[in-house]
């Protein structure tokens, strides 16, 4: 949320220059039990779709993307998510988390060269992510679609760490 905030601060500052506009997107899903669901649009049943684009990269199809002005419309956003996101209590915490999630803002700066009256944009994307913790079945107390969260959870947790990995020994081979 100070990215943000700052963020808008600094659109602000920049405004004064009537050759540049900006432009804030966000979205918001939710990972649980191998499936996505938009926490932005309560009409989606969770199952949306993962694709990738052979130039931009992965992406999820039929995410709802919401045009902001300012860091109250984004402070909104993220709480009208969290509370349709999956929580169930457990034996080390009453309200806990069952997902991950990502919050993605992008943002887009339009500029007007004066000498050519070209206009040049650059997109920025920013994702905040909110991962589940891991969990110990015995700990949590477990069972039945607890202990099934919980294993999806630790499933991805570690194929997260696997990709880390491998992109921490690809970084150091270069």
């Amino acid at each position: 949320p100070r990215t943000c905030e700052e963020m808008f601060q600094k659109i602000e500052e920049d405004c004064t220059d009537c050759s540049v506009k900006f432009s804030v997107e966000v979205s918001y899903m939710e990972i649980y039990c191998e499936r996505v669901k938009d926490l932005l649009n309560p009409k989606t049943k969770g199952n949306l779709r993962v694709r990738e684009h052979p130039v931009l990269g992965p992406y999820v199809e039929s995410l709802s993307k919401l045009a902001v002005t300012c860091f109250a419309d984004i402070k909104s956003l993220m709480d009208e998510g969290n509370k349709a996101r999956t929580v169930a209590s457990t034996n080390m915490n009453a309200v806990s988390s069952r997902s991950h999630a990502v919050f993605t803002i992008v943002l887009t700066q339009k500029r007007k060269d004066a000498m050519t009256g070209l206009v040049c944009e650059k997109v920025s994307k920013i994702s905040l992510v909110d991962l589940a913790g891991s969990e110990r079945a015995k700990d949590t107390g477990a069972a039945g679609k607890r202990l099934q969260e919980g294993a999806n959870i630790n499933k991805s947790l570690s194929t997260l760490g696997k990709v880390i990995h491998a992109l921490a020994e690809q970084a150091s081979s270069l």
